[in-house]
Protein backbone atom coordinates (compact mmCIF):
# COMPACT_ATOMS: atom_id res chain seq x y z
CA UNK A 1 0.00 0.00 0.00
CA UNK A 2 3.20 2.29 1.00
CA UNK A 3 4.25 1.92 -2.55
CA UNK A 4 0.90 2.68 -4.28
CA UNK A 5 0.65 6.16 -2.11
CA UNK A 6 3.87 7.34 -3.41
CA UNK A 7 2.82 6.15 -6.51
CA UNK A 8 -0.02 8.67 -7.17
CA UNK A 9 0.81 12.04 -8.21
CA UNK A 10 -0.04 14.54 -5.21
CA UNK A 11 -0.83 18.19 -5.35
CA UNK A 12 2.01 20.38 -4.90
CA UNK A 13 1.41 22.72 -1.92
CA UNK A 14 2.53 26.58 -2.62
CA UNK A 15 3.24 28.89 0.30
CA UNK A 16 0.93 31.78 0.31
CA UNK A 17 2.51 35.04 -1.25
CA UNK A 18 1.82 38.26 0.20
CA UNK A 19 -1.14 39.88 -0.50
CA UNK A 20 -1.51 42.45 -3.56
CA UNK A 21 -2.95 45.44 -0.55
CA UNK A 22 0.65 44.48 1.45
CA UNK A 23 3.12 44.61 -1.24
CA UNK A 24 4.44 47.58 0.22
CA UNK A 25 5.40 45.92 3.43
CA UNK A 26 7.65 43.26 1.26
CA UNK A 27 8.15 39.52 1.73
CA UNK A 28 5.53 37.67 3.47
CA UNK A 29 7.26 36.11 6.57
CA UNK A 30 6.75 32.32 6.57
CA UNK A 31 7.20 30.04 10.22
CA UNK A 32 10.93 29.26 9.77
CA UNK A 33 11.71 33.00 9.48
CA UNK A 34 9.91 33.89 12.68
CA UNK A 35 11.53 30.67 14.47
CA UNK A 36 15.25 32.50 13.42
CA UNK A 37 13.43 36.14 14.68
CA UNK A 38 12.12 34.82 17.96
CA UNK A 39 16.09 32.72 18.79
CA UNK A 40 17.61 36.28 18.30
CA UNK A 41 15.16 37.86 20.05
CA UNK A 42 15.71 35.87 22.76
CA UNK A 43 19.25 35.11 22.46
CA UNK A 44 19.23 39.39 23.07
CA UNK A 45 16.94 39.24 26.34
CA UNK A 46 18.79 36.34 28.09
CA UNK A 47 22.18 38.12 27.91
CA UNK A 48 20.14 41.68 28.84
CA UNK A 49 18.95 39.43 31.95
CA UNK A 50 21.97 38.37 32.60
CA UNK A 51 23.50 41.82 32.48
CA UNK A 52 21.63 43.19 35.33
CA UNK A 53 22.28 40.46 37.26
CA UNK A 54 25.50 41.26 36.96
CA UNK A 55 25.13 45.10 37.68
CA UNK A 56 22.55 43.82 40.56
CA UNK A 57 24.83 41.66 42.30
CA UNK A 58 28.38 44.18 41.66
CA UNK A 59 30.24 45.27 44.57
CA UNK A 60 30.73 48.45 44.84
CA UNK A 61 34.51 48.82 46.87
CA UNK A 62 35.60 46.18 43.85
CA UNK A 63 38.89 47.30 42.22
CA UNK A 64 40.97 46.28 39.23
CA UNK A 65 43.99 48.17 37.90
CA UNK A 66 42.25 47.92 34.39
CA UNK A 67 39.95 51.11 35.71
CA UNK A 68 42.44 53.49 35.69
CA UNK A 69 44.91 51.79 33.18
CA UNK A 70 41.80 52.55 30.51
CA UNK A 71 39.75 55.24 29.04
CA UNK A 72 36.55 54.98 27.36
CA UNK A 73 36.77 56.41 23.53
CA UNK A 74 33.20 56.48 21.82
CA UNK A 75 32.06 54.20 23.82
CA UNK A 76 35.30 51.45 23.51
CA UNK A 77 37.51 50.46 25.95
CA UNK A 78 41.22 51.10 25.26
CA UNK A 79 44.16 50.89 27.41
CA UNK A 80 46.58 53.86 27.80
CA UNK A 81 49.80 53.89 26.17
CA UNK A 82 51.95 52.45 28.63
CA UNK A 83 55.36 54.58 29.31
CA UNK A 84 58.51 53.22 29.03
CA UNK A 85 57.26 49.77 29.24
CA UNK A 86 60.64 48.57 28.62
CA UNK A 87 64.25 49.61 29.85
CA UNK A 88 67.12 51.13 28.49
CA UNK A 89 69.12 48.14 28.76
CA UNK A 90 66.22 46.13 27.19
CA UNK A 91 65.71 48.91 24.19
CA UNK A 92 69.36 48.60 23.44
CA UNK A 93 68.73 44.75 22.97
CA UNK A 94 65.72 45.09 20.58
CA UNK A 95 67.78 47.93 18.70
CA UNK A 96 70.70 45.63 18.05
CA UNK A 97 68.95 42.45 17.08
CA UNK A 98 66.95 44.43 14.29
CA UNK A 99 70.04 45.84 13.31
CA UNK A 100 71.57 42.23 12.88
CA UNK A 101 68.35 40.86 10.89
CA UNK A 102 68.87 43.88 8.68
CA UNK A 103 72.59 43.72 8.11
CA UNK A 104 71.87 39.82 7.44
CA UNK A 105 69.32 40.76 4.62
CA UNK A 106 71.55 43.61 3.26
CA UNK A 107 74.46 40.74 2.99
CA UNK A 108 72.25 38.32 1.85
CA UNK A 109 71.05 40.98 -0.93
CA UNK A 110 74.74 41.63 -1.83
CA UNK A 111 75.66 38.19 -2.27
CA UNK A 112 72.29 37.56 -4.41
CA UNK A 113 73.64 40.33 -6.73
CA UNK A 114 77.26 39.33 -7.20
CA UNK A 115 76.06 35.64 -7.96
CA UNK A 116 73.25 37.51 -10.68
CA UNK A 117 76.29 39.84 -12.15
CA UNK A 118 78.50 36.97 -12.22
CA UNK A 119 75.98 34.35 -14.14
CA UNK A 120 75.28 37.34 -16.64
CA UNK A 121 77.07 38.39 -19.70
CA UNK A 122 76.73 41.76 -19.62
CA UNK A 123 78.08 43.89 -22.63
CA UNK A 124 80.09 46.61 -20.48
CA UNK A 125 82.82 43.95 -19.03
CA UNK A 126 85.82 42.52 -20.56
CA UNK A 127 86.11 39.47 -22.00
CA UNK A 128 87.87 37.15 -19.16
CA UNK A 129 90.19 35.38 -22.12
CA UNK A 130 92.72 37.51 -23.86
CA UNK A 131 94.43 36.33 -26.81
CA UNK A 132 97.41 37.88 -28.31
CA UNK A 133 97.64 38.16 -31.71
CA UNK A 134 100.67 39.73 -34.22
CA UNK A 135 100.75 41.05 -37.40
CA UNK A 136 103.19 42.38 -40.24
CA UNK A 137 101.76 45.64 -40.80
CA UNK A 138 98.54 48.26 -40.08
CA UNK A 139 95.80 47.08 -42.63
CA UNK A 140 96.84 43.38 -40.55
CA UNK A 141 96.20 44.76 -37.42
CA UNK A 142 93.22 46.55 -38.35
CA UNK A 143 91.65 43.65 -39.94
CA UNK A 144 92.40 41.38 -36.39
CA UNK A 145 90.80 44.47 -34.04
CA UNK A 146 87.70 44.51 -36.61
CA UNK A 147 87.30 40.55 -36.23
CA UNK A 148 88.14 40.71 -32.48
CA UNK A 149 85.45 43.03 -31.79
CA UNK A 150 82.38 41.22 -33.68
CA UNK A 151 83.52 38.03 -31.61
CA UNK A 152 83.18 39.99 -28.64
CA UNK A 153 80.33 41.76 -29.53
CA UNK A 154 77.23 39.97 -27.87
CA UNK A 155 74.49 42.22 -29.59
CA UNK A 156 75.41 40.78 -33.05
CA UNK A 157 75.06 37.08 -32.30
CA UNK A 158 71.82 35.91 -32.98
CA UNK A 159 70.18 34.52 -29.73
CA UNK A 160 66.94 32.35 -29.10
CA UNK A 161 63.59 34.10 -27.56
CA UNK A 162 63.35 32.56 -24.85
CA UNK A 163 66.84 32.79 -23.60
CA UNK A 164 66.96 36.72 -24.13
CA UNK A 165 63.54 36.77 -21.80
CA UNK A 166 65.18 34.73 -19.34
CA UNK A 167 68.06 37.45 -19.45
CA UNK A 168 65.50 40.59 -19.72
CA UNK A 169 64.17 39.04 -16.84
CA UNK A 170 67.15 38.55 -14.77
CA UNK A 171 68.32 41.98 -16.14
CA UNK A 172 65.04 43.18 -14.27
CA UNK A 173 65.84 41.39 -11.34
CA UNK A 174 69.61 42.70 -10.73
CA UNK A 175 68.01 46.21 -10.98
CA UNK A 176 65.43 45.15 -8.39
CA UNK A 177 67.84 43.71 -6.36
CA UNK A 178 70.02 46.40 -5.94
CA UNK A 179 68.05 49.03 -5.51
CA UNK A 180 66.47 46.63 -2.44
CA UNK A 181 70.36 46.57 -0.83
CA UNK A 182 70.61 49.96 -1.50
CA UNK A 183 67.28 50.77 0.80
CA UNK A 184 68.71 48.17 3.35
CA UNK A 185 72.32 49.97 3.06
CA UNK A 186 70.34 53.43 3.77
CA UNK A 187 67.93 51.49 6.73
CA UNK A 188 71.35 50.16 8.07
CA UNK A 189 73.10 53.57 8.34
CA UNK A 190 70.03 54.95 9.90
CA UNK A 191 69.49 52.63 12.16
CA UNK A 192 73.36 52.49 13.55
CA UNK A 193 72.98 56.10 14.12
CA UNK A 194 69.96 55.63 16.60
CA UNK A 195 71.96 52.82 18.56
CA UNK A 196 75.18 55.36 18.88
CA UNK A 197 72.66 58.16 20.39
CA UNK A 198 71.11 55.64 22.89
CA UNK A 199 74.21 55.05 24.54
CA UNK A 200 75.73 56.98 27.37
CA UNK A 201 78.03 60.23 26.29
CA UNK A 202 77.57 63.95 26.12
CA UNK A 203 77.02 64.45 21.99
CA UNK A 204 75.27 67.34 20.24
CA UNK A 205 74.10 67.84 16.87
CA UNK A 206 76.81 69.73 14.40
CA UNK A 207 75.54 72.54 12.29
CA UNK A 208 75.95 73.16 9.08
CA UNK A 209 78.75 76.12 8.54
CA UNK A 210 80.68 73.16 10.84
CA UNK A 211 80.97 70.19 9.16
CA UNK A 212 83.47 70.48 5.99
CA UNK A 213 80.95 68.79 3.76
CA UNK A 214 77.40 69.49 4.44
CA UNK A 215 74.90 66.90 2.72
CA UNK A 216 71.79 67.48 4.57
CA UNK A 217 72.33 64.23 7.01
CA UNK A 218 72.42 64.67 10.93
CA UNK A 219 76.15 64.90 12.55
CA UNK A 220 76.82 64.62 16.09
CA UNK A 221 79.92 64.97 17.89
CA UNK A 222 80.62 62.92 20.95
CA UNK A 223 82.94 65.52 24.15
CA UNK A 224 85.84 63.47 24.80
CA UNK A 225 85.11 62.04 28.60
CA UNK A 226 88.13 61.33 30.78
CA UNK A 227 88.71 57.30 31.29
CA UNK A 228 89.75 56.58 35.03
Amino acid sequence: MSSLRNAVPRPAHKERSQPQARKKFGLLEKHKDYVIRAKAYHQKEDIKKKLKQKAAFKNPDEFYYKMINSKTVDGVHRPKEEINKYSAQELMIMKTQDIGYVFQKWQSEKNKIDKLTASLQCTEDQPSRRHVYFAEDREEARELELQARSKSDISAIHIPKDIKKKMDRSYRDLEARKSRAKDLEKLYMDMSMQKELQKKGRKRKLREDEMLNPNGKPVYKWKADRKR
